[in-house]
């Protein structure tokens, strides 16, 4: 049954992001950033792809929230995410770690464990990406969902020495975090598509409209979890119009456009249990 305290916290973040439009620094890979631009332009937040060592630092006092997402990293660009994650960390912004093929390769995993001393405010990966960033599998394909997100929660658990939450994406999205009250929570969100997966960078998508909360929720456990709700919910409707996944991308942008707190209502489903020390 759906934790009615948690979706009405969702609404009022939903309700912020709709109304303070936040900035989101995106320093992503080549295949995403179109696609994520329109995501977050969808969704009613603002992108900006500033990801070049020259101004990356310099933007972060811009910008609202920041991503940084390990898709497909240059040597560049990597150092311009760790001046980025670390002008965030000195000036108070919060950034987002989406930490893609960690778990199945090292070089890019070595960055990842590299850029969580700069303490992101939330971690967002799939599960075999959480499994490798906290450094408890090998041989994960990383890319891809090829583990269950429930196996991720221990990992999950250990990055919290890191950041304040991890988020798990899947059938059913595991989000580990600390509320308010400095309890370790978990929290899970049904609902989504089966066409998610099928259409390129809705995953990285996923991690720029988390950055969005970031900069608008109460807490970033929060945060997860209401980006983790406007994009399953949206995912539902557009696969309701969709004839496959080239429609449903367009579809997609659609609904994350209409979802209002009346679709999150309806169509959120939300649950949540403490985790023990």
């Amino acid at each position: 049954m759906t934790d009615l305290h948690l979706l009405d916290a969702v609404v009022s973040a939903h309700g912020a992001l709709r109304q303070k439009k936040p900035l989101v620094q995106c320093l992503t890979n080549a295949v995403s950033s179109n696609f994520m631009a329109n995501i977050l332009l969808a969704a009613g937040a603002a992108p900006a792809m500033v990801d070049n060592p020259e101004e990356a630092a310099a933007f972060v006092a811009v910008a609202d929230a920041v991503l940084v997402n390990l898709g497909t990293p240059t040597a560049a660009q990597v150092e311009a995410m760790r001046l980025a994650v670390e002008a965030a960390q000195r000036i108070g912004r919060p950034w987002v770690l989406d930490p893609i093929g960690a778990g199945g390769l090292a070089w890019r995993g070595g960055v990842a464990a590299g850029l969580l001393s700069f303490k992101p405010a939330v971690i967002r990966g799939n599960a075999s990406e959480i499994i490798g960033l906290a450094g408890l599998g090998g041989g994960n394909r990383g890319f891809d969902s090829s583990s269950d997100p429930a196996d991720s929660v221990p990992a999950a658990r250990e990055l919290l020495v890191h950041t304040s939450a991890v988020s798990a994406s899947g059938p059913i999205d595991h989000v580990v975090g600390v509320d308010g009250q400095g309890s370790t929570q978990l929290i899970k969100v049904a609902g989504g598509s089966a066409l998610l997966p099928r259409v390129t960078a809705t995953g990285c998508s996923l991690g720029a409209l988390v950055a969005a909360y970031t900069a608008v929720a109460a807490t970033p456990l929060l945060a997860l979890v209401a980006a983790h709700v406007h994009f399953a919910v949206a995912a539902e409707l557009a696969e309701e119009r969709a004839k496959g996944p080239g429609s449903f991308a367009v579809a997609f942008v659609d609904a994350l456009d209409q979802v209002d707190a009346e679709v999150i209502r309806e169509r959120a489903r939300i649950t949540r249990s403490a985790l023990s020390a």
